[in-house]
């Protein structure tokens, strides 16, 4: 025998084989067989090839990926990776072996190749970094210190904090571990799901990974070999959110021709070559187009070059930092949104930005940690599944790089493990908020920050993404509404099951509404039909349920409160973001940064002249004109994304919203469908690993019509979960490798 592969009942791969490197080419065969068009849009993505048969709705992303460098940059940290530690690169081409052996039958199995005339292409042993880096580029959501710089720019510091929440492009999870004095087997539970944008075929793949040195059930990410985020190993059992770590930095750069090429203006006053070429893009249906790639000594160009932005708009942006910068915004910020936003705003932003800063053409490098060390952190991933107590999980993600996450760990010998991983480089505060400018000596980076550790309360320990353990590594967090309410569920019951814990995903109160439901209760001259809206929504039990008409009243009136005050004269400049790359244009949207800090703008002391009553009560009376037919169902819809469209996709109704446990996030004032939610569920339980449970929202096969293509969706909507199995003898076996 060399490679086994088995299917459970909802089409899941269990694979044995006789060795680690014939089951990482196992798996990567069944991958390929089960995710062939998942697989190759994900690798054009991390090429920045995906235009050449997708067209061009995905030249923005192509571009944005040639000029960032994620292709070299994945070579790169694979030959730092078979340099450092060959044993893992070994493992990652047995992995990519796999992929090729299989990518053809693949594709003869699954349509869109036809659709689109796309053949599969050929995987290099860099390629699952470069998957990695494609999925996890903007996950720590860098591109909000545009945002911060607009804000600043426009409305002053004290602007910054009334924005700041979990904003449209960052995705969180929640996540819980219950220490065994909490459950009725005496063995911890650890329960949770990731949140991400709800990908078809999904972005977590439900794998069992059997050979002689272990046996790991768990959450894999399709292109990347092992389980990294979410795995059982029998006797221990791990699981992460995201920290919502700073750890890339934005340079303001002073950039020049000449004779030879492009140069850049250093801290130290020099001007130095950065290396410059022009790379191709094809497009489906178009001419090529090309892209000049510039990388200094921070790092690649990404916005702008030695002309600025298209069109002459880094004019009108110079502009505007002028104007706020002279009438001396940086007084502080919002309370509660740390030290570091505070002192990093005022920094530069008041008095620490030269001239110079103001009046050259735009242009942005971006430097992240992989570009700078060469190191993805994949070292991490075998000492994962080799894990045996948590020690030896706290091991393995002291190698971790990136993501940054908050990591919880539980063992059958009463070991439990809260920390966060993941490299965070130390610089000034300034960095961590806004651009700062190149030329200028300060911005540097000296090292790496500690991972922070934390421990249980009452043999419990909630995480969602929230200002706690990680609050000294980054800026803004969201909101701690998930975080209390599992942490307040959990307190009500002495001893956990693990049947117990979708109770806890499914949660649907919604305490971010209370801000608009106050101002509600004191708006009176209301007209008798927006008063019955009134009534209703103060009697409303604040649940965001699928099946309540009051959900849904909430939230067209939330809309229509969001929609009057991104509409107010005072945010108008914020309306029209300058001409960046469209990749980065979400986190400079006006209206989802309203909908998603409503609950700080209708708290704030005073907000810019906007009557915060007189906007609810015309957003009442708005509702009450044309009030919504339905229930919050009817139009909170799963909308996930796909490389292409799906006509016979008929979009199901959700429970939740983006506060709430179950959070599967519309944009208030935009939108009511959800486009991200919970990216899997899972249970782990330390006493029995086949009393654990777990789901995805679609299914285990990435093959539209296959059997389990969308099988798992009705469980995923209930908040059932499916069972656990590892024993091979209930398993059906499909075929050798």
């Amino acid at each position: 025998m060399t490679g086994e592969i088995y299917r459970d009942a909802w089409g899941i791969p269990h694979l044995r084989a006789d060795d680690v490197t014939e089951l990482a080419r196992a798996q990567g065969r069944v991958t390929a067989l089960d995710r062939a068009w998942q697989l190759e849009v994900e690798r054009h993505r991390s090429q920045g090839t995906s235009a050449s048969f997708l067209g061009a709705e995905a030249l923005p992303w192509d571009r944005f990926v040639r000029r960032a460098r994620l292709d070299d940059t994945a070579r790169r940290c694979f030959a730092e990776l078979e340099r450092q530690d060959p044993e893992t690169a070994a493992w990652v081409r047995a992995y990519v072996d796999g992929v090729n052996e299989a990518l053809e039958a693949g594709a003869a199995r699954t349509p869109e190749f036809a659709r689109t005339g796309l053949v599969p292409g050929r995987w290099e042993p860099w390629t699952p970094l470069g998957v990695w880096l494609g999925i996890h580029i903007l996950f720590a959501g860098f591109p909000a210190k545009l945002w911060r710089e607009q804000v600043v720019r426009h409305l002053g510091a004290d602007a910054v904090g009334l924005f700041a929440i979990d904003g449209p492009g960052t995705s969180g999870s929640n996540g819980w571990l219950v220490s065994g004095e909490r459950t009725v087997t005496g063995q911890a539970i650890i329960a949770g799901d990731p949140h991400r944008f709800i990908e078809e075929p999904g972005v977590y793949q439900q794998i069992h990974l059997s050979c002689p040195e272990f046996d790991v059930i768990g959450l894999a990410v399709p292109g990347v070999p092992g389980i990294a985020h979410f795995g059982h190993t029998g006797t221990v059992a791990w699981a992460i959110t995201n920290a919502m770590a700073d750890y890339q930095d934005l340079y303001r750069e002073r950039l020049r021709r000449t004779g030879a090429g492009v140069e850049a203006l250093g801290p130290d006053g020099v001007w130095r070559r950065a290396t410059r070429h022009t790379e191709v893009v094809e497009v489906a249906g178009e001419e090529p187009v090309e892209v000049e790639v510039i990388e200094t000594e921070r790092g690649p160009v990404i916005i702008g070059g030695p002309e600025g932005l298209p069109d002459g708009l880094s004019e009108g942006l110079n502009e505007g930092l002028s104007d706020a910068l002279s009438e001396g915004m940086g007084e502080g910020l919002s309370e509660g949104m740390g030290e570091g936003l505070n002192e990093g705003l005022n920094e530069g932003l008041s008095t620490g930005v030269q001239e110079g800063f103001l009046d050259e053409p735009l242009a942005v490098t971006l430097r992240y940690p992989p570009r700078v060390t060469a190191d993805l952190g994949f070292s991490a991933l075998l000492p994962l599944l080799r894990a045996r107590r948590v020690a030896d999980v706290d091991r393995a993600v002291d190698l971790w790089a990136e993501p940054v996450n908050v990591l919880q760990a539980a063992d059958t010998e009463g070991g439990l493990l809260h920390r966060v991983a993941g490299r965070v480089p130390v610089r000034s505060a300034a960095n961590r908020t806004r651009l700062v400018p190149a030329w200028e000596p300060g911005h540097d980076w000296h090292g790496r920050h500690e991972t922070p550790r934390g421990g249980l309360t009452d043999g419990i320990a909630a995480m969602a993404n929230q200002r706690g353990l990680a609050a000294p590594l980054g800026i803004e967090f969201a909101p701690p509404h998930r975080a209390d309410r599992i942490t307040a569920l959990l307190g009500e019951k002495g001893r956990w099951s693990a049947a117990d814990m979708p109770a806890i995903h499914m949660d649907t109160r919604l305490a971010s509404a209370e801000p608009l439901l106050e101002i509600l209760g004191t708006v009176d001259t209301l007209t008798p039909e927006a008063d019955r809206v009134r009534r209703t929504l103060l009697a409303w039990d604040r649940r965001m349920d699928a099946d309540s008409e009051a959900a849904a009243l909430y939230a067209a009136v939330r809309g229509a409160v969001v929609r009057r005050i991104a509409a107010h004269p005072a945010f108008a400049a914020l309306s029209s973001p300058p001409a960046y790359p469209e990749v980065l244009l979400p986190w400079l949207a006006l209206l989802p940064r309203v909908g998603f800090a409503l609950e700080h703008l209708l708290r704030a002391e005073e907000l810019y002249g906007v009557d915060r009553a007189v906007a609810v009560r015309a957003a009442v009376e708005e509702v009450a004109a044309e009030p919504p037919t339905g229930t919050w169902g009817d139009s909170h819809r799963l909308a996930p994304w796909r490389a292409l469209p799906d006509p016979s996709y008929d979009a199901p109704g959700l429970s939740g919203d983006h506060d709430c446990v179950l959070c599967t996030s519309a944009v208030p004032g935009l939108t009511d469908l959800s486009a991200r939610g919970p990216a899997a569920r899972y249970v782990w339980d330390l006493a029995d690993r086949e009393a654990s449970l777990w789901v995805v929202p679609l299914g285990a096969s990435g093959i539209p019509g296959s059997g389990h293509h969308r099988d798992q969706l009705p469980l995923w909507l209930r908040g059932d979960l499916a069972p656990v199995v590892t024993d091979f003898t209930k398993l059906e076996k499909e075929s050798d490798v």
